[in-house]
């Protein structure tokens, strides 16, 4: 994982070494290892690297890369089957002189050129220059697992990993007041009519599974999409067709995703995920598989999962690094956060993943194994039942399924009430009433300052999933609104400790697979992630595989924010955003009733969080 940024004009003042210098200065963290610049003689680009060395730690790998005297390359992350690749870029004769994926990738550009997307599996951003064409290719990996922005205006193109980057490149920092007002309202980090939309007027993301194209001759910048599930179930797959087709597909992923030339270890929470992870870790083991895990406890927490990492490290000899947060640095922490994040983050939980992630790098690891997506793709929260019981009851299967019972047997207190009976029926109508709903609820929000909340009235970006059905909401939550607020708060906090997480969920066959799985494989007989669950019943304890409570990664943020230094930031978070014209003075002086207690506390993180946009 590294570090990338570029500039791109006509104009020779532009494109500097001072700018791109600056770049990689605010990138080091991403890449400490190495250093390293491109500009081509007419200064109409400059290509600036920093390194952190995974595969192939030679200096013949450093980047920029040159190939065959016409592309420059710049690369941030992994392709995991560059073997392959490269096998097949080898029989039709293509040399190679690294051991890296870099290469390969500049390789399968020059042999296929945007095709080339279609042959990767892995987490990437990267940009070739091609001096010939006097164009610029950068694509993003398919679920946006590594950052690609850009700056985009009549004099130049300007591109980096991180925005911060851009600012040091004399890009303006102006806050998008449009994403922030839907953030205060409905909790949304990201747009979901147009994925290029950041927290920052100006300032656009390259979408997950896309590609940009410049031509600097014609000025002209195209952003495409290259890759697209299309959720259409296999009704006639068995339990075991599915159930050895997952498991083989998860192999093949975590297999891949074990090549690296430096130490390899896992995240650990203790719940079904990332204990699966450990298992099929523990099976296609390398010889860079350290037998290191990473675990955050919260003492005193009801929530603390401490245990049911502890039983999983034991069972397969890890040796267990356990970190804990001391409420006190909770200030120094979420500053150290909220430095790397840029955007705002909706709960406690990334101080916990930070902090795992520092003890991670102090204890030698360098690329680390992490559950993330599961929940996303296998129905893993309780919100889905609802989904599900929709989908089932439009087909007037619910009754005759069991499906809410045996859920109430098992504690789960969802109910279905008409309300969601006519949303299945009337998919459309109830999508209309619901943003109606959000949009009033929003407006009428009394922190907000009226003349604020007045100016966006008509902003709101709140979207449904497609279909009342729960593939349709799994597909919602992966694609449009959910994931990908996670992988950035994982690559952000990853990378400020220059480490690499790999997601091996997110191994582009096994989701395509998944899409195509029918419901009750994902819920069934009331237990989420049912699939994952009978994959998991021969490698991991019962307590494990067959557990009721759905905890997911989270910290005592209700006591954390109780703390007396913590309130006063919140104060003073509070007071930037009246001064700033977001939030009513009168929010200065409310009085938090006990009743009100989960919702003021879940504001209080929002504000805090969102007064670091103005810093």
């Amino acid at each position: 994982m590294c570090g990338i940024a570029g500039i791109i004009s006509k104009n020779p003042l532009l494109v500097s070494t001072r700018r791109i210098k600056n770049a990689t200065d605010v990138l080091q963290h991403r890449g400490p290892e190495g250093e390293g610049f491109y500009i081509n003689t007419q200064k109409t680009v400059t290509l600036g690297h920093r390194r952190l060395c995974i595969i192939d730690l030679s200096d013949a790998a450093a980047q920029p890369m040159s190939y065959l005297d016409r592309y420059q390359i710049i690369f941030n992350g992994e392709l995991y089957n560059y073997i392959e690749v490269r096998t097949l870029l080898k029989d039709d004769g293509y040399h190679f002189f690294t051991g890296s994926d870099t290469e390969v990738v500049v390789a399968a550009f020059a042999k296929w050129g945007a095709e080339c997307l279609q042959q990767f599996d892995g987490a990437f951003a990267f940009a070739i220059w091609d001096e010939k064409e006097e164009e610029l290719f950068a694509a993003r990996d398919r679920f946006g697992e590594k950052p690609f922005y850009f700056f985009y205006n009549e004099e130049q193109l300007v591109f980096a990993s991180e925005m911060k980057a851009l600012w040091s490149m004399d890009v303006k920092k102006v806050v998008n007041t449009k994403m922030l007002y839907n953030f205060l309202s409905i909790d949304y980090l990201n747009n979901p009519g147009d994925p290029q939309e950041t927290f920052f007027n100006d300032i656009h993301k390259l979408p997950a599974g896309s590609f940009l194209t410049y031509s600097i001759n014609k000025h002209e910048l195209i952003v495409q999409k290259y890759w697209q599930v299309y959720p259409e179930t296999d009704d006639s797959i068995s339990g075991d067709e599915v159930i050895d087709r997952f498991t083989s597909l998860f192999a093949s992923s975590i297999s891949n995703r074990m090549r690296s030339d430096v130490p390899v270890g896992t995240s650990l929470s203790g719940g079904l995920d990332s204990s699966m992870v450990v298992a099929f870790c523990d099976e296609k083991s390398s010889t860079q598989y350290s037998h290191k895990c990473f675990t955050a406890a919260f003492s005193n927490f009801e929530k603390n999962e401490l245990h049911h990492a502890q039983m999983i490290a034991k069972q397969f000899g890890l040796q267990h690094y356990v970190t804990e947060i001391d409420e006190n640095k909770i200030i120094s922490l979420m500053d150290h956060v909220m430095k790397q994040q840029e955007e705002p983050i909706t709960s406690a939980s990334a101080l916990g993943q930070y902090a795992v992630f520092q003890t991670a790098k102090e204890n030698g690891v360098t690329v680390l194994f992490d559950g993330q997506g599961a929940d996303e793709l296998l129905a893993g929260y309780q919100k889905y039942y609802r989904w599900y019981w929709m989908e089932l009851y439009k087909k007037k299967q619910l009754k005759r399924a069991g499906e809410v019972k045996a859920a109430q047997l098992l504690g789960i207190g969802q109910s279905f009430p008409v309300s969601s009976k006519i949303a299945a029926l009337a998919p459309h109508l109830a999508s209309s009433l619901l943003q109606g709903r959000k949009q009033k609820m929003a407006f009428q929000n009394t922190d907000l300052n009226r003349d604020f909340a007045f100016s966006h009235k008509r902003d709101l970006y709140y979207s449904t999933p497609s279909h009342f059905d729960l593939n349709s909401a799994l597909y919602f939550n992966t694609f449009v609104q959910g994931l990908e607020n996670l992988l950035r708060m994982a690559d952000r906090n990853s990378m400020a400790h220059a480490i690499e997480v790999r997601l091996p969920f997110l191994h582009y066959k096994l989701v395509e697979f998944l899409f195509s799985v029918p419901s009750h494989y994902k819920i069934h007989n009331g237990w989420t992630k049912w699939l994952l669950r009978k994959a998991g019943e021969t490698k991991l304890p019962k307590e494990i595989v067959w557990r009721k409570d759905k905890i997911g990664f989270e910290p005592p943020q209700k006591k954390w924010m109780q703390h007396k230094d913590v309130q006063h930031h919140i104060v003073m978070a509070k007071q930037k955003l009246v001064e700033e014209g977001i939030l009513d003075k009168t929010v200065l002086l409310k009085k938090i009733q006990p009743h009100d207690a989960y919702v003021a506390e879940n504001k209080d993180w929002k504000y805090w969080s969102a007064s670091y946009l103005f810093r």
